[in-house]
């Protein structure tokens, strides 16, 4: 149950305003939106974005844990030193080599979808008899396909990924703005009664 509280006479639900509360969901719509344009029409662009920003990410971790090493009292500092090799060496491939990180991130969700798959149809074919068994073997198959073929060709998979999902942002954000305007309309109505 929603706590409510009452503050000069206007409910709060959640502890948010409700005349807040539908601008921020109109708000995160709109940005939803915006992301969801640059990921289905700009694939390309945005992938890149996303691999330099990890790859930043990913040097600075490292240079972290190089200072980390610097400490005498610190009990770790050989596994500080490889861990911030590591991250320091796979931020650069990222941020130089687009399209072998643009590979990687395809084989990794070709990789999790696969997993993801077997354990589904493993479920549906170990399960039990008082439960459907239909709709796990069949999530599972079409996991395990769509793992094997964006495994089978990581590059122009991930492309195609992010268009569908700039394509379900659009959507989610369109549902989003009009959350927000229902809510909104609703804020309205109860003003006027």
């Amino acid at each position: 149950m929603a706590a409510e509280n009452s503050i000069d006479g206007e409910a709060i639900v959640m502890g948010i305003n409700p005349k807040i509360a539908w601008q921020l969901q109109l708000f995160a719509g709109i940005i939803t939106l915006v992301l969801g344009a640059i990921l289905a029409f700009h694939p390309t662009f945005s992938l890149g974005a996303v691999c330099v920003l990890l790859g930043i990410m990913l040097i600075v971790g490292g240079i972290f844990h190089f200072i980390r090493l610097l400490d005498h009292d610190e009990t770790h500092r050989v596994w500080l030193g490889v861990a911030g090799l590591v991250e320091v060496v796979i931020g650069i491939v990222l941020i130089r080599h687009l399209d072998t990180a643009y590979a990687l991130i395809g084989m990794l969700v070709g990789i999790v979808w696969i997993v993801q798959g077997v354990v589904a149809l493993m479920a549906g074919i170990l399960g039990s008899a008082n439960r459907s068994r239909v709709w796990p073997v069949i999530f599972g198959v079409i996991s395990i396909v769509a793992g094997a073929v964006v495994v089978a060709m990581p590059l122009h998979s991930t492309k195609v990924l992010a268009i569908l999902l700039g394509i379900w942002f659009l959507v989610m954000g369109v549902l989003m703005v009009l959350g927000g305007l229902f809510i909104r309309s609703d804020l309205k109505k109860l003003a006027r009664g």
